[in-house]
Formats: C-alpha cells, structure tokens, sequence
C-alpha cells in the first residue's frame, strides 16, 4: 500500500488550520463565555506552542490514519473520499464524544461545535486525500 505523504501533510496543515478559524474566530464566543476568570488565569499559563504543536500532530495522525482507508475503500473522487471521511466521523468521532454530553454533563451547544468542526475537517481531509495524484500521474 502506497500512502501519499504530501497530500497526508496538506490535509492535515488544512485540518489544523481549520481547526483555528472555527474555535479561533467562528465559536469563539461559546467558548470564551463559559470560562471563569480563574480558567483564564490557568490558561494564560500554559505554554499555547505545546497544545499547537500537539492539536497539530493529532492533526497528522488523523489525516494518516484516514489515508489508510480512503486507499482501503478505494476512494479515487471527491464524493467517495467525503463518504469514508463520513462513516469514520460518524463511527468514531460522533459516536464517541456523544457520552461527553451524556455522562459529563457538557453543554449540547459545545458538543454541536466540536463533532461539526470534525465532520467538515474530516470530509475536507478526505477529499484531499481522495483526489490527490501524484504528479507523474498528471503529466502523463
């Protein structure tokens, strides 16, 4: 099995960066109005490079992981590489982080913001994913 790097890295730099303007400019007020100024103080602490570097490796590993199957299912457009980004979300993303609102008592309001930020980046991911060809390909 031949996984694409690049488009791995693509996808996960616009998985990433995604990530940023969703809770940095879109959701940033749901966010910022459930925190108490103790939190604040914390956060403002801790070193904001580490928990980039680390949103940023997740980012990769996810994009890896869903380059395994976007090859296992045979996703060679942007339809199907959306399709298998779907059913991972769904089996794993939403399905998982539903017992978050359940059993932790977190808002329903944060929970839509957080498995949407992953639905869009995931099926973003996979259409990258999906579509890219190396570049031999092209000029052939």
């Amino acid at each position: 099995m031949k996984i694409k790097y690049l488009a791995v890295l693509v996808a996960a730099i616009v998985h990433w960066l995604l990530g940023g303007v969703w809770y940095g400019v879109l959701f940033k007020n749901p966010f910022m109005t459930r925190i108490t100024p103790q939190q604040l103080l914390r956060m403002e602490g801790q070193n904001e490079g580490m928990a980039l570097g680390v949103a940023f490796v997740m980012s990769l590993l996810l994009c890896y992981i869903l380059a395994h199957f976007i090859h296992y299912t045979k996703a060679r457009s942007a339809m199907a590489g959306a399709q298998t980004a779907f059913w991972l979300w769904l089996g794993f993303i939403f399905s998982t982080n539903i017992a978050t609102v359940l059993f932790e008592a977190r808002p329903r309001g944060l929970f839509a913001i957080n498995v949407a930020y992953q639905l869009v980046a995931c099926i973003i991911a996979g259409i990258i994913l999906a579509v890219w060809r190396p570049r031999e390909v092209l000029e052939a």
